[in-house]
């Protein structure tokens, strides 16, 4: 069984660490046993398991990441073609797909092989997985599912983490450009942008409106809209 410890990353608030689809259809073609073995593994796992009609036999909802997943738990080395051809119909249908195939001798495996390169699979369109027991390949699925959750936290952190950055970033560019007004200091720059606003809204605001929002004095308000609105005076040499 795959540790809770392996979920921390991606678990909610509400203690579930991502929701699994089954198929109906898929289900109701299994030993009543395995799918014990896969609610058990679930639930341990803090995974809500519903049973939905989908095309895949799985699909995993995990950290805000969707991964569809065939299942195919009986390959039939004297035909192997259905797996192929129900991956390749996939495969436009889910970003993430994966094909995990049971493979329990070294027979299965060849044959695998051999037509994996014989029915041409794009490499990387849809990724196919071996194990060599019901058990394994359904804890692959869950590793993969999760896998692709934690990616897509981290990501999105990263994300966050650029974006806050670029926002401290005009912050500091705006108060330098704020605070470079004769007798404007950086606590009044502050204070405009807390109520007034941007740039443009601080070059549009009346001395009145200053006035009444921030705790600037009448000379610096005053000193504001003569930078922002006379020309003589902003395309002059500055004064100190």
């Amino acid at each position: 069984m795959i540790p809770p410890a392996d979920y921390n990353s991606v678990r909610n608030n509400s203690g579930i660490r991502g929701v699994c689809m089954m198929s109906t259809k898929w289900r109701d073609e299994q030993h009543s046993s395995f799918i014990n073995f896969i609610s058990s593994f679930l639930n341990a796992n803090s995974f809500r398991l519903t049973n939905v009609p989908i095309a895949p036999d799985f699909i995993f909802n995990c950290g805000g990441v969707s991964v569809a997943f065939i299942f195919m738990i009986n390959y039939d080395c004297n035909n192997p073609r259905p797996v192929f051809t129900r991956a390749e119909k996939l495969k436009s249908q889910f970003g993430h797909l994966y094909v995990v195939v049971i493979l329990p001798t070294k027979e299965h495996n060849d044959s695998f092989i051999h037509s994996y390169f014989r029915y041409g699979v794009d490499i990387g369109k849809s990724t196919f997985v071996s194990a060599l027991d019901l058990e394994m390949g359904f804890e692959k699925i869950v590793r993969i599912a999760h896998a692709r959750g934690a990616f897509k936290r981290e990501d999105v952190v990263s994300k966050l983490n650029a974006e806050r950055e670029r926002l401290a970033q005009s912050m500091d560019a705006f108060l330098r450009v704020v605070s470079s007004i004769p007798h404007v200091e950086t606590h009044d720059a502050n204070a405009l942008v807390q109520t007034v606003g941007s740039i443009e809204a601080i070059a549009k605001a009346s001395k009145e409106n200053m006035l009444e929002h921030t705790d600037i004095s009448s000379e610096k308000a005053d000193m504001i809209t003569r930078f922002f609105r006379d020309p003589k005076f902003y395309l002059g040499p500055k004064i100190t």
